[in-house]
């Protein structure tokens, strides 16, 4: 009998400044794939909607408010034997500064740049996706 794991939805986002920078966050050195740089976000809770997820990670790692609204959905990331499945959500508007608070950083970086930063494995089609739709 063959084990067929339960999708994980994971959600993220790819805040784009007005320059057109893309906010990189690192995760923590001690976790899971710790030192590598992602798009900001988490795991969809039970009875959450990925855009109110994503809202709510906003918040908790970098202490900004974004409105549900202002998310547009881009892609998605998978891997056979990986229960996770990442959305990635566009976002150019936000209220506050973004601050890491859930990590060992954040990063500003040129679109081009993105994949010179090491990433999971899921972040970086999600990266190439990004990078060809600005």
């Amino acid at each position: 009998m063959q084990n067929n794991p339960t999708a994980v939805p994971v959600v993220a986002a790819a805040l784009i400044a007005p320059d057109g920078l893309i906010l990189l966050h690192q995760r923590k050195l001690g976790g899971a794939m710790g030192g590598l740089w992602e798009f900001p976000g988490g795991k969809v809770e039970e009875g959450e909607s990925p855009d109110l997820a994503l809202v709510r990670e906003l918040e908790e790692e970098l202490g900004i408010a974004v409105a549900a609204d202002d998310l547009d959905y881009l892609a998605q990331a998978s891997e056979p034997g990986n229960p996770h499945v990442i959305l990635l959500y566009t976002c150019r508007r936000w209220r506050g500064e973004p601050v890491c608070l859930a990590g060992e950083g954040i990063a500003w970086v040129a679109p081009q740049d993105l994949l010179a930063h090491e990433m999971p494995p899921l972040d970086i089609p999600l990266a190439r996706e990004l990078i060809s739709a600005i």
